[in-house]
């Protein structure tokens, strides 16, 4: 995680039956907050184990040390009055571990799990494009292969352009109201797919999708920080992907299903495909509108007349999340941002290396990913076989995306956990740019699966550019920055496979090749970007006096990750 440089003062606490002062101590929930309360052992300083987070006493204080420890940056941190959560703020708040682990699990049950809900929905929308391609899509809809990148770059376009206006919209009416309203409209759009008639209307949709998913992602990833800490949220984001995952192997299982509809009533069996789950989408998204409560403090409703937390829960909620980061409370979450404020982080060159990342770290894979299923009817399969054939790679995906995210967090290192997946690729491209028309089908099924199965670090990227955009309003406009970089890089790999390549793709694969390597370099080029960042600041940190830091602290104009105390993550 990225690290802020601070004076922090560790208060101690008077003992029952002792008269001098102790810097340890226990608290409990039931008992009188002390006048000068102890902290929790820092966590940076716990053992921890390859398989589990680190061990504390469960009745030991939780409580982490932060800025709000010194009465001078106490005041420099204070929330603003402004903030819905500021009734919670309470700087002397003391909690155990007990209650921390109790909270994290109700936020866990109905928070997250809701959160991966919604994703699931997005992605069945988003990705029964390609079981559809198995019941001679393309075919009844007189599309050729071009029409189909044409469709997928539109899409692209069109959700990159919603990124930033979505973000936008969602800021100023907030995430609990913006993100069900584009559910519903997305949902309309999918199951209006039943009555597609040809190019026109297959392009009008894939259009009308991408703009109404758009923002979509890093709407959920900010709504989901305001409950979690930046230790807490990449794993979070794992299996938020895990999702991703899920809809498409379950979507593979329900295509597998309705597309034996063909023939009923005279319809192709993909029009029941988009119909349907489109309609399950728009379930999801109405239930949505009562299952987000707008922030921690604010889940009591007409129809939640006690809401989800005490009183208690929310200040710890509060507290926790404050203490880990305190400029949550920058923003409130009804609170747009200016054309001034959008342009400043639009301009912010040390969030560049990260955008490039996002333009073309994905792009090897995605080609060979796209075409799957249409590669495995083109290869003799047939409909219900090529969406069963499709699952493996999803499930080998799947467990790569949470060992990946792990790795991240156990070796500390974004560069190292994300650079491997072009090492994971390069040599199954250079195996696919080998095979020619004689190749067995089952060895070109093995490489192409281990390909489309390539461990997703999209999760460690987003994460990673959250903790190096330091500040609500930052991150909400580097999040949708970077996403649209990554459309951007899907737009590349939609137009890379062409018509006039088919079947093998010869020059294709030689293009992707020659990304991979160029990935490569780019990662590199990240990593001694970011650390020279943070050795030049160090040396200039380290040579001031301690006055000379608190009086940086407390009257630098720097903002955000320009702030000389800032450390980027790499």
């Amino acid at each position: 995680m990225s690290t802020v440089l601070t004076k922090t003062v560790y208060p101690k606490v008077v003992s029952e039956g002792s008269d001098s002062g102790s810097d340890k101590g226990t608290f409990s929930p039931t008992e009188s907050i002390l006048e000068v309360p102890t902290l929790g052992a820092p966590v940076a300083t716990a053992s921890s184990s390859f398989w589990r987070r680190p061990k504390h006493e469960l009745d030991s204080i939780a409580t982490q040390p932060s800025v709000f420890d010194d009465p001078v940056t106490l005041e420099i941190y204070r929330p603003p009055a402004i903030w819905e959560n500021s009734h919670r703020f309470d700087p002397v708040a003391r909690w155990t571990w007990r209650e921390e682990y109790r909270i994290v699990r109700k936020i866990d049950l109905l928070i997250m799990i809701w959160a991966c809900l919604m994703f699931f929905s997005l992605d069945l929308d988003r990705s029964n494009i390609s079981q559809a391609n198995t019941d001679n899509f393309l075919g009844d809809l007189g599309l050729t292969t071009n029409d189909f990148n044409l469709g997928n770059t539109l899409f692209k376009l069109c959700f990159l352009i919603a990124e930033l206006p979505s973000q936008l919209i969602s800021k100023r009416v907030g995430p609990d109201v913006w993100i069900p309203s584009q559910m519903v409209l997305w949902s309309f759009v999918s199951l209006a797919q039943f009555w597609l008639s040809g190019r026109g209307s297959f392009l009008a949709t894939r259009c009308l999708l991408g703009f109404m998913q758009g923002g979509f992602i890093p709407d959920v990833i900010l709504y989901l920080s305001y409950f979690y800490t930046k230790t807490e949220l990449p794993v979070r984001l794992a299996w938020f992907w895990v999702s991703n995952y899920m809809a498409e192997i379950v979507g593979a299982f329900i295509a597998t299903g309705l597309l034996r509809l063909r023939g009923v009533n005279g319809k192709a069996g993909w029009r029941y495909l988009f119909l349907i789950e489109g309609g399950l989408t728009l379930a999801i998204g109405l239930a949505s509108f009562f299952m987000m409560p707008p922030s921690p403090t604010q889940t009591k409703a007409w129809f939640r007349p006690k809401g989800w937390f005490t009183e208690r829960e929310e200040i710890i909620m509060v507290n926790r999340v404050l203490r880990d980061d305190p400029t949550k409370s920058g923003m409130h979450n009804r609170e747009g941002l200016t054309i001034k404020k959008i342009w400043a982080i639009l301009k912010d060159w040390r969030m560049w290396p990260i955008y490039a990342l996002g333009i073309v770290f994905m792009v090897p894979m995605q080609p060979p990913q796209t075409y799957l299923t249409l590669s495995l009817r083109n290869l003799g399969y047939t409909t219900t076989q090529a969406n069963l054939l499709s699952i493996p790679s999803k499930a080998i995906g799947m467990i790569g995306l949470i060992v990946f995210c792990y790795l991240s967090e156990i070796i500390n290192s974004r560069v190292v956990a994300t650079v491997l997946l072009q090492f994971w690729t390069l040599p199954l491209l250079v195996a696919l740019y080998t095979f020619t028309a004689q190749t067995s089908p089952w060895i070109y099924f093995a490489v192409v699966t281990l390909i489309a199965g390539f461990p997703y670090v999209h999760p460690i990227q987003v994460a990673w550019a959250s903790t190096n955009s330091y500040g609500v309003g930052t991150r909400t406009v580097s999040a949708s920055i970077y996403n649209m970089f990554v459309q951007a890089g899907g737009i590349i790999a939609s137009n890379i496979y062409r018509d006039d390549d088919k079947p093998l793709y010869k020059r294709g694969n030689r293009v992707l090749i020659a990304i991979t390597v160029m990935n490569m370099f780019l990662y590199l080029f990240t990593y001694l970007f970011y650390r020279g960042i943070n050795k030049r600041r160090d040396r200039i940190w380290n040579s001031w006096s301690a006055k000379e830091q608190q009086e940086y602290l407390d009257t630098t104009k720097d903002e955000g990750n320009a702030k000389m105390n800032f450390r980027f993550v790499y």
